[in-house]
């Protein structure tokens, strides 16, 4: 999975973003050893195995109450194979599929090199994993890019996005990529109540799943 904010930030800096503009996100190559070393084994890396050990059981465990039984699983920006790692010591059954758009983490963690906005597999996936990936994208792509997510989601999806507000109020700034997309809240869900019903804390259940919920328990809309 392309580098992201921190999921939990040591401190809410309550900084805004730099005036100057970021880097490019469309600038060739950007996801080569380099960044890697960086965001994902140097100081500032984005996130541990543990970390992602203990998002992993949580998205299972209330797959799992909500009564999504999690036999296959998409990972969208696999990164690192931290999701693949966890799945096959607690999930050994369940089929597992990963893509990412950096040739480099493509050849060294052995994920298929797949583009989400212009790519979508044949068969559905009962969880599609997508981190940290829809901020990089342009507004087109990351518009065919949920459509696709919502195409191959039988299931739950776990979406992590970073937005305009996420920037100005939660993100470490010193620590995070920002070169990225900077769009609202609002402009994401629009787009994803097309195919989900948002559940909360990341999860968005596939509207063709016909998944019950209480008034509380998922938005409404």
């Amino acid at each position: 999975m392309p580098p992201r904010a921190l999921h939990r930030p040591p401190a809410r800096t309550g900084r805004t973003p730099p005036a100057t503009r970021p880097p490019s996100p469309d600038a060739p190559g950007r996801f080569d050893a380099a960044y890697y070393r960086r965001h994902y084994r140097g100081k500032d890396r984005v996130h541990s195995a543990a970390e992602i050990a203990r998002l992993a059981g949580g998205v299972c465990g209330l797959a799992g109450w909500l009564g999504v039984e999690v036999r296959s699983v998409l990972d969208v920006g696999a990164g690192t194979g931290l999701w693949r790692a966890w799945l096959r010591r607690h999930r050994p059954d369940a089929t597992y599929r990963s893509i990412d758009v950096s040739s480099y983490a493509c050849a060294r963690y052995g994920h298929e090199e797949r583009d989400i906005s212009r790519w979508r597999a044949r068969e559905r996936f009962d969880l599609v994993v997508c981190h940290g990936v829809l901020h990089y994208l342009d507004d087109r792509a990351a518009a065919r890019a949920i459509d696709n997510l919502g195409a191959m989601c039988r299931g739950l999806l776990y979406l992590e996005v970073i937005t305009r507000a996420d920037l100005e109020t939660v993100v470490d700034l010193e620590r995070t990529d920002t070169a990225m997309r900077r769009r609202t809240g609002a402009w994401y869900r629009r787009r994803l109540a097309r195919h989900f019903v948002q559940v909360g804390a990341g999860l968005w259940a596939a509207r063709r799943a016909g998944l019950p919920f209480y008034e509380l328990e998922a938005a409404r809309g």
